[in-house]
């Protein structure tokens, strides 16, 4: 099978190539991802907690799903092609904003990607991809904003730098 491809971009989001997706995460070489959020009516904002045998942050909780997008893969496409593969489910996503953001791992791969954030709405319980995700739990912005104060390391990198500098947007 061959490996996933990422898209290589400037830190304006213009394209500048493709590369094997583990060869982007040990060189740090900034490429395009998306992250995904999703709430319910209750306000409450569905976490997932990353399968145990993930290459990086692995048994740690983190934003609904997240990926890359594929070549000519437009980022709404990607959010909701994800969603179903990891959660089960696929609703209307809308993009809020992106960001850039930079974090090494033990394992020496590095996340350096251009974050496009996605939010939509759903109200049942996800059918999850157990090869993805080991669980998933529904939360209030309040109830893991407090978790993430009291315990950060059960949280993966890019969730609390999206949660932390982004908040406002996430409502």
């Amino acid at each position: 099978m061959k490996e996933e491809q990422v898209v290589l971009v400037d830190k304006k989001n213009k394209a500048i190539g493709l590369m094997p997706k583990m060869e982007a995460h040990k060189k740090a070489v900034l490429h395009r991802a998306f992250s995904v959020f999703i709430f319910n009516d209750k306000g409450e904002l569905l976490l997932q907690k990353r399968a145990l045998h993930k290459y990086h942050s692995p048994g740690l909780w983190t934003n609904t799903c997240c990926s890359h997008q594929r070549e000519g893969e437009p980022n709404i496409e990607a959010g909701k092609r994800r969603l179903e593969e990891e959660m089960g489910f696929v609703c209307n996503l809308k993009e809020l904003f992106w960001f850039v953001y930079k974090a090494p791992f033990d394992n020496g791969l590095t996340e350096h990607e251009l974050d496009h954030v996605m939010v939509g709405y759903y109200n049942k319980e996800p059918k999850i991809n157990t090869d993805e995700v080991a669980s998933f739990a529904w939360r209030t912005l309040a109830d893991i904003k407090a978790d993430i104060q009291q315990q950060p390391k059960k949280y993966t990198v890019w969730f609390k730098i999206i949660f932390k500098e982004y908040e406002s947007h996430l409502n």
